[in-house]
C-alpha cells in the first residue's frame, strides 16, 4: 500500500509540467523555474505522502518550511499496477513507523536549468538548439526511495519530460520502479556488450580524481550525462556497465531509489571502497566516498579504483 502512495505521489508532482504550454518566459527566468520546480514537486509528494502515512519519516532535498500545502498538489489515489503485485514475505510485516523516505524532487537541476535557458532563447526555431534542449531534458528526473533498517527497499524514478520531444498527443513521461524481491517495472532490462566496459559518469562536476577514477577504468567508452536518476537508466537500458563518481557530490536522496531499482534487477550499489550506503533517518545526507554502480562485474570495477582515489575519498 505505501509503495503505491509513492507511485502516484511522485505522477502528481510532476502534473504542473504537463500544462499546454510549458516553455519558461522571459519573465520567468530558468533559474526561478527552477526553483519553483524543485520546491512545487517536493510539498506535491511530501504532503501526499504525509497525509496518507503520517508515521513515515520523509527526507526532502529541498528545506522547506512548514507550511499549508494547496489541495491541488496532493494526490490521493492509488495504482491498481501495485496493488495487484504481492509483497516480499520479508517486507510484509513492516510498519510505518519503520520507514524512511528519501525525496529528490528535481535530480539533474543543471540540465533542467540549461534546457530552460535554451527555450528562453530562439531554440524553438532552431532543430539544433531544440534538439539540445530535449537531450538535457532526458536528464531529469524525479526520486522517491524507500528504506527500512538503513536498505534501500523500493524506489521510483520518474522522467517527467520522456517522449517530449514528439510534441503535443505524445504520452509525456514515464515511470520506473522496482523493489528487491518484488522485480522491477517500466522499462526493459537490456544489458550492455559484456565485452565492452562503458562508464557513465558526472557530465558537470568533474575534478581530477573523477578523471583519474574514470580512466583508471579502462573504458571503451565514456558517457557523460546528468542526474544519479539517470546514470542508473544507462545501466540497466544497456547504454552504460558502470556509473562511476568518485566525488562527494551526491546525497542519499540521489542514490536511494536508484539503488533499490538496480538491485531488484540483480545490480550493485557501493562508495567507491565497496562499502554499501545506509539510509536510517539520521545518517549523514551526503554520499562522501563517491558512488560505483554496475549492472554486473561488480567486483571487477571496484578493484580497479586506484589507491590514490581511495586515499582522496577518505572512510568515515
Amino acid at each position: 500500500m505505501f509503495m503505491t502512495g509513492c507511485l502516484e505521489a511522485q505522477r502528481w508532482s510532476c502534473a504542473w509540467w504537463r500544462q499546454p504550454s510549458p516553455w519558461p518566459s522571459a519573465q520567468t527566468g530558468a533559474n526561478d523555474l527552477q526553483t519553483l520546480a524543485d520546491r512545487l514537486a517536493q510539498q506535491s509528494i511530501c504532503a501526499s505522502l504525509a497525509r496518507r502515512f503520517p508515521k513515515v519519516t520523509i527526507i526532502g532535498e529541498e528545506d522547506l518550511p512548514s507550511e499549508e500545502v494547496s489541495e491541488d498538489l496532493i494526490e490521493s489515489g492509488q495504482s491498481e499496477e501495485i496493488l495487484q503485485k504481492t509483497c516480499p514475505v520479508e517486507l510484509s510485516g513492516i510498519t510505518e513507523e519503520e520507514l524512511v523516505v528519501w525525496v529528490d524532487p528535481l535530480d539533474g537541476t543543471k540540465e533542467y536549468t540549461e534546457a530552460s535557458q535554451l527555450l528562453l532563447t530562439d531554440a524553438k526555431d532552431s532543430p539544433q538548439l531544440l534538439s539540445k534542449a530535449f537531450w538535457l531534458l532526458d536528464n531529469v528526473t524525479v526520486l522517491i526511495g524507500i528504506a527500512h533498517a538503513g536498505r534501500a527497499i523500493a524506489g521510483v524514478i520518474n522522467q517527467p519530460f520522456f517522449n517530449y520531444q514528439l510534441g503535443p498527443g505524445a504520452h509525456l513521461g514515464r515511470t520506473l520502479w522496482g523493489m528487491p524481491g518484488l522485480g522491477a517495472f517500466g522499462f526493459q532490462l537490456q544489458e550492455a556488450p559484456g565485452d565492452r566496459r562503458v562508464v557513465t559518469t558526472t557530465r558537470s562536476h568533474s575534478n581530477k580524481v573523477v578523471t583519474d577514477c574514470v580512466e583508471a577504468m579502462e573504458p571503451h567508452q565514456v558517457v557523460r550525462v546528468g542526474g544519479a536518476g539517470n546514470k542508473i537508466i544507462q545501466l540497466i537500458e544497456g547504454r552504460a556497465t558502470a556509473y562511476v563518481f568518485a566525488s562527494p557530490g551526491c546525497k542519499k536522496w540521489d542514490t536511494c531509489a536508484p539503488e533499490a531499482i538496480l538491485h531488484a534487477v540483480g545490480g550493485k550499489l557501493t562508495d567507491m571502497h565497496n562499502r554499501p550506503y545506509r539510509y536510517h533517518a539520521d545518517v549523514k545526507h551526503m554520499n562522501s566516498t563517491g558512488v560505483l554502480a554496475t549492472l554486473r562485474h561488480h567486483e571487477d570495477y571496484a578493484s580497479r579504483v586506484p589507491a590514490s582515489v581511495l586515499q582522496a575519498l577518505k572512510c568515515d
